[in-house]
């Protein structure tokens, strides 16, 4: 089931062109994670599949902006564990909330994430959520790129729970053709 997996997320987000990276090199490769992020029926069996990794005690699921807030939303319909999402930067109006959607301050939160590769945006989000009170010692991600964002995240106390590597993705995709 997990190797199915594997292999639709690859082919389904996997494309193959001219696309220029955010670091301005060009590819003849891209991964779109929307792809697998947008389709309900793949997104269901991620969720279902990442139900196990939420460790025991977590109070709520933090999707990130914006690529975690999909997994959030599908993992908290699977878990029943309430969901918030985390914008980049606290909007600046309104409530000036960082954290939309259920409390955050003091509960045990698990940030939920799409893909890792360097673990900034992580990092950065791990440090106004505990800022703003709540208790983060876990991520979950769907897609580890690079071990080293596992390495950064891992130096913030941070535990880290991947579905897949990307090398798995790259395999699963290749042993079909």
């Amino acid at each position: 089931m997990i190797n199915n997996l594997a292999r639709e997320i690859y082919e389904i987000a996997h494309l193959t062109g001219t696309f220029t990276l955010r670091s301005g090199q060009v590819s003849n490769e891209y991964f779109d994670k929307y792809l697998f992020e947008s389709n309900p029926i793949v997104l269901a069996k991620v969720a279902e599949e990442l139900v196990p990794l939420i460790p025991n005690g977590i109070e709520v699921l933090a999707g990130l902006e914006m690529g975690g807030i999909p997994i959030a939303t599908a993992l908290s319909l699977k878990s029943n564990i309430p969901a918030a999402f985390v914008r980049k930067r606290a909007k600046e109006y309104g409530t000036c909330k960082l954290a939309e959607g259920t409390s955050i301050e003091g509960k045990r939160i698990c940030i939920i994430e799409d893909v890792v590769t360097t673990g900034g945006q992580v990092i950065l989000s791990t440090n106004d959520l505990r800022a703003a009170g709540a208790i983060v010692e876990d991520v979950i991600c769907v897609i580890e790129r690079n071990p080293e964002g596992r390495r950064m995240l891992e130096e913030i106390g941070l535990k880290v729970h991947s579905l897949f590597k990307m090398e798995e993705l790259i395999d699963a995709g290749k042993s079909r053709r």
